[in-house]
């Protein structure tokens, strides 16, 4: 029992700093962040990233956001078109500010399918346990990618303001294993045993594999090698 006691004790310990543990953890949920976003439409200069807009989560426990971006222009369109005409990617990336600084995800997706939903998309926030910012994804819906070819446009003079929706996604916690009934359980199996309650059900040959085995392998050889057993 002062086995049980101590294993008990050094369980309890480790969950209570377990939860005190996350329990700080969560605090930082609470602090905001900013995204600002960036995207490349130009073909003749990839490297040349344009603002888009600016994305805020305020609480990142309970995923609060805030959407602003800016309306294309004519240029833009045009050059959106052409990312689509050709099936390029269409490439985001976003620039995530908190209390630690600026951390850059460049993200993409088909430029045909971007186009074909009038500029709706999706972004995932995807955070850890500490409420750290670990990856900003974008999702568009893929839609008939033969049609881009032929944009008319009337396609384009649509495409003027995005349709975003943000979603923060936290890190599913692990679960947390139950070690002091594992511990209790086992005690009483050991305790039973001691005062023989407990059966062995288990099978002939379970019980005694370790000594049929070797008899099986010498017979096998004896088996495969009759020369040898002629010559002793």
């Amino acid at each position: 029992m002062n086995l049980l006691m101590k294993l008990t004790f050094l369980a309890t310990v480790w969950l209570s700093s377990t939860f005190v543990y996350v329990k700080a953890n969560s605090l930082e949920y609470d602090g905001w962040l900013n995204i600002a976003l960036f995207h490349a439409l130009d073909i003749d200069d990839p490297s040349k990233f344009t603002l888009r807009g600016n994305v805020t989560v305020t609480n990142r426990n309970t995923g609060l956001v805030s959407v602003a971006q800016e309306p294309l222009s004519l240029q833009d369109r045009n050059k959106l078109k052409r990312l689509a005409q050709e099936n390029r990617l269409y490439r985001l990336e976003a620039h995530v500010t908190d209390s630690e600084g600026v951390t850059k995800f460049l993200t993409s997706s088909k430029a045909c399918a971007l186009a074909k939903s009038q500029l709706t998309d999706v972004l995932w926030v995807s955070l850890d346990h500490t409420g750290t910012v670990t990856a900003v994804t974008q999702s568009v819906n893929n839609g008939n990618l033969n049609e881009c070819a032929d944009l008319s446009n009337s396609d384009v003079d649509v495409l003027d303001e995005f349709n975003t929706d943000v979603y923060v996604k936290h890190t599913e916690p692990a679960p947390i294993p139950d070690t002091a009934s594992f511990i209790q359980k086992m005690e009483r199996e050991r305790e039973a045993r001691e005062r023989g309650e407990t059966k062995d059900n288990r099978s002939f040959f379970a019980k005694y594999w370790m000594y049929l085995v070797p008899v099986v392998i010498l017979l096998l050889i004896s088996a495969t090698n009759p020369e040898a057993g002629q010559q002793r």
